[in-house]
């Protein structure tokens, strides 16, 4: 029999979860943003192959009420460049609350050699099943990270049957997605100028019988100044995020691709 299991990705923002998260199923679950805190809820993603299937978990912020369900595997994500601190303290006390599930340490972003903060944290290593090193951003070692986690999971049948799961872009789960990537498209395109606060709905995917889709979305910030920020002189800057999200969902989806973007303050 194969294996099946859920498996929760701890990290303190930045860790390269999200990152992660789409290297290993080869395509954008979450959004990857460089500015903290920017994926607004947990997302489930599932993972197949020849050994069974696993079902990621990636939680965001450092919430200890992460699961529906016990996971499985915890994986506890550090970036290796950043040295401890209170942010991490607290992440690490998240990770020890599993106290009966199996646990995996992995060091990412291995790509960069320095600055390298590895030696602050070897005390670990008695608490931890695993100990191992990744890139998500290059995919270094990834398939063995894949394989250790197989290790630890249990014999049983497939916990979610992928036939009957939707295409990812044309459902309405989809509009959390699109939802989703706007924001990120809005946090590259605005540097640090724009709050966290601003929100995206997606309000209509539609597939046409020419198969190009269709679709409507509205950011909503806190201020008429914000939303003059998103909107840019003539209408240049929500012009560059329409842009730039169109073409990723293009990309994605191998369809025509039409987006209506507006912008309005609450």
């Amino acid at each position: 029999m194969k294996k099946a299991g859920i498996v929760g990705i701890i990290g303190r923002p930045n860790a390269g979860k999200s990152t992660l998260l789409n290297a290993l199923l080869g395509q954008k679950v979450t959004i990857t943003s460089p500015k903290p805190n920017t994926t607004q809820f947990s997302i489930e993603a599932v993972y197949e192959d020849e050994q069974g299937q696993i079902i990621f978990v990636d939680t965001p912020g450092l919430t200890s009420n992460l699961f529906h369900e016990k996971p499985d595997v915890i994986v506890y994500l550090i970036d290796h460049t950043r040295d401890r601190g209170t942010e991490e303290n607290k992440t690490l006390g998240i990770v020890r609350k599993f106290s009966d599930v199996r646990k995996i340490l992995a060091f990412n972003k291995v790509d960069v050699v320095k600055p390298s903060y590895k030696a602050h944290y070897k005390f670990l290593e008695e608490e931890f099943d695993d100990i191992l090193e990744v890139s998500a951003l290059k995919g270094t070692h990834l398939k063995s990270f894949i394989s250790i986690i197989f290790k630890y999971l249990p014999e049983r049948e497939p916990i979610i049957d992928t036939a009957l799961l939707p295409t990812p872009l044309i459902n309405v789960d989809s509009k959390m997605f699109i939802a989703e990537l706007i924001r990120e498209k809005i946090f590259l395109s605005t540097g640090q100028e724009l709050p966290y606060r601003v929100r995206v709905v997606t309000d209509e995917i539609t597939e046409r019988k020419n198969g190009n889709l269709y679709i409507k979305a509205h950011i909503i910030t806190d201020s008429d100044r914000h939303k003059m920020m998103l909107i840019g002189a003539e209408g240049r800057k929500i012009k560059e995020i329409g842009f730039m999200t169109r073409k990723e969902l293009e990309l994605s989806t191998d369809k025509k691709v039409y987006l209506e973007l507006t912008v309005e303050s609450s």
